[in-house]
Order: C-alpha cells, then structure tokens, then sequence
C-alpha cells in the first residue's frame, strides 16, 4: 500500500467516525501518518472531553485499523 493509499484508507476512516464526534461538538484532523502511527487531533468538545482517550483507543484506533491493519497506534496531538 502506497503512502497515498494509506493516507485516504485512514481518511475514509475518519469520515466514518466524524458524525459521532460532531453530534457531540467535536470533530477530528488528521495530522501526519509516521511509519505505523497515525497522529490527529480532536477539536471541539473531543478536546477538553474526560473520555477522549477512550473515544480516541476504542473509537478512531478501532476503525483506523479496520481500514488500515498495519497501523499500530493512534495518537491525539493536543
């Protein structure tokens, strides 16, 4: 998979997470993909939420990898 390819796959990805951040005030951005972690950051009402890093670990890093096995981690830069 080409860097280009994996870059829409995670973006594809987000677009499937984005209506649930938003109906909750939030949305997230993808900032860079570096070898197999992908860093994003939470805008919004996800930015100061109590819950972001389980939203973050169950939600985005869930879907990310079902789009894109090899990713290993998903990190919020805040």
């Amino acid at each position: 998979m080409t860097t280009t390819e994996v870059k829409n796959k995670v973006e594809e990805a987000l677009e499937e997470i984005r209506p649930f951040l938003i109906s909750d005030g939030g949305n997230i951005k993808l900032l860079s993909i570096e070898k197999n972690t992908v860093k994003v950051q939470l805008e919004g009402a996800c930015s100061g939420c109590s819950v972001n890093q389980m939203t973050l670990k169950n939600g985005v890093e869930a879907t990310i990898k079902k789009y894109v096995p090899h990713i290993e981690e998903v990190i919020n830069i805040g």
